[in-house]
């Protein structure tokens, strides 16, 4: 999946079913993400355990142990979700449309054809040599809300949502049996509010909620999962209105996005920027149980879905090609959307395959050369400490001409850094390992999780050039509890010098380093 604006522009007359198609596909990614995991097959341990993002269960049997704890992933089983997020007015009639998409649970029951009926079994295999597998599937769902941001939005709108239940039965050929598949009932609620914050500003709240009854307080996860919502997400627009970015917000809103509560869920902005300009807004939100960067996009290059967690297709594609014949067989036979991407991996062209190596979406720009012995210049728009940082500080090779370094694919290139022990210069201080830093990572364009890491301090354990000549430093944060545990597995956290504020004083040169005053 990429990230970063789209590159055109929407026109004030498209519609927001236009723009929730515009984001369908990264929708349509978070809902099977994790659906079923490579090898795609029910005897791997990895599928026996699914169903992790975005489920709500009923209230009582969620908060049998205690109420649950909030957080912005819906990486925990909830009950409900709550989205929280900024909308400018730009009619007087605006109007805001949600769309709830999840999944519901359905049993696939294979029962095999018996002297005294029908009786269940894990597998079937029928005379034409298909197999038939016990397996737990999932069925889309969608329910959309609209409210109307006039004197009425501060009450709000409750919809109910959900799914009937039902049984639908499959013979099998020659009588040799059938698929019998259940579906439970799903119970829920939708509250779509709005409050006026100012004459062209609203905050809106989503709240999505599981009503249904509850199983016995101790039944199993798996049995529960049959009466829940499943990947829960909303997808929400409107005629007349802009959504301001949670991530990015502009100076003036810091406030008011601060204010905004989102538990369970995250919304970033989403589609095309309908003003294509600074600071970022859109017609849509996507608010997801997984973190997102705004306006998240499916790579052009990805030629369909393989439901597995931050997917690299062509090793995924390689790993799924190299499976053996009876290692397909048991995959197709386990769900038909995995016969799907095995269909697709069997007939994959050589030129889409070719794609999938990799792409370049940008270039570092080329820095003049400096004259030996002097720091090159800052490339534009770059911080001085941030150039310091990538000036060469570190050792020059031998063979290499003075003040220079082999590249890092030639021989010895890779001989200078030493992250243990480098630095690099910020606001004058050189930063290595041990040194103290108040982590501030840029507005535009930084990972979601590291925002949420704004203002805390932290340790600097490496400092690490990369290919492309830039430099990242890694720490770990004083407050984790488990930042030794991190240390000695190599799990840290990962910024540029220009979103680090040292936290001791650039040291003052001493009298032994000032040349002595001529006689």
């Amino acid at each position: 999946m990429a990230d970063g604006p789209a590159a055109s522009t929407a026109t004030a007359d498209v519609s927001p079913h236009a723009d929730f198609e515009q984001v369908g596909a990264v929708a349509d990614a978070v809902l099977y993400e994790g659906y079923l995991l490579y090898p795609y097959r029910r005897s791997s341990a990895k599928n026996r355990v699914r169903w992790q993002f975005g489920v709500l269960f009923p209230r009582d049997w969620v908060e049998a142990d205690g109420p649950v704890t909030p957080t912005v992933s819906g990486s925990a089983d909830s009950w409900y979700q709550r989205t929280e997020c900024l909308a400018r007015i730009r009619r007087p009639d605006a109007t805001v449309r949600v769309r709830l998409r999840y999944l519901q649970m359905q049993r696939k029951q294979v029962q095999e054809t018996g002297p005294d009926g029908y009786r269940d079994v894990p597998s079937l295999r029928t005379g034409d040599g298909t197999v038939h597998l016990t397996f737990d599937e999932a069925v889309p769902r969608e329910a959309e809300v609209t409210l109307r941001l006039d004197e009425r939005a501060p009450h709000g709108t409750t919809v109910p949502v959900g799914a009937p239940g039902g049984t639908d039965v499959e013979p099998l050929p020659g009588d040799a049996g059938r698929v019998v598949r259940v579906r439970e009932e799903l119970r829920g609620s939708v509250t779509v509010t709005a409050e006026r914050l100012a004459p062209d500003l609203v905050r809106l709240q989503v709240r999505t909620a599981h009503t249904g009854l509850a199983p016995a307080p101790r039944t199993a996860r798996d049995e529960a999962l049959r009466g829940a919502f499943i990947a829960t997400h909303t997808l929400i627009g409107g005629d007349g209105v802009e959504f301001v970015s949670l991530i990015d917000p502009p100076a003036a809103l810091h406030d008011q996005v601060r204010a905004c509560r989102n538990e369970f869920t995250f919304p970033v902005l989403g589609g095309v920027s309908s003003l294509g300009g600074d600071p970022p807004t859109a017609r849509v939100l996507l608010s997801a149980p997984i973190l997102l960067p705004d306006h998240p996009q499916v790579a052009p290059e990805s030629p369909g879905d393989l439901h597995d967690a931050a997917e690299i297709d062509e090793i995924l594609t390689l790993r799924t090609m190299l499976l053996t014949d009876e290692e397909k067989r048991e995959a197709r036979a386990t769900d038909p959307r995995v016969a799907a991407i095995l269909d697709r991996v069997d007939t994959m062209p050589p030129e889409v395959f070719a794609r999938l190596h990799g792409a370049v979406r940008s270039l570092t720009p080329a820095r003049p050369a400096a004259p030996p012995g002097e720091r090159p210049a800052a490339l534009p728009g770059e911080r001085p400490s941030r150039a310091a940082a990538r000036s060469g500080e570190r050792p020059s090779h031998p063979a290499a001409p003075s003040g220079e370094r082999p590249a890092w694919w030639q021989e010895g290139g890779d001989d200078g850094p030493a992250p243990a022990t480098d630095t690099v210069l910020v606001d004058g201080v050189p930063l290595g390992g041990g040194s103290r830093v108040r982590l501030s990572p840029r507005g535009r364009g930084a990972d979601a999780q590291d925002m949420f890491l704004a203002g805390r301090t932290a340790e600097v354990a490496a400092v690490f050039h990369d290919v492309d000549g830039s430099v990242h430093l890694a720490v770990t944060l004083d407050d984790d509890p488990a930042s030794e545990l991190h240390t000695w597995y190599g799990r840290f956290h990962y910024f540029r010098p220009d979103e680090l504020e040292p936290l001791e004083p650039a040291r003052e040169p001493a009298p032994s380093d000032t040349p002595a005053a001529e006689a």
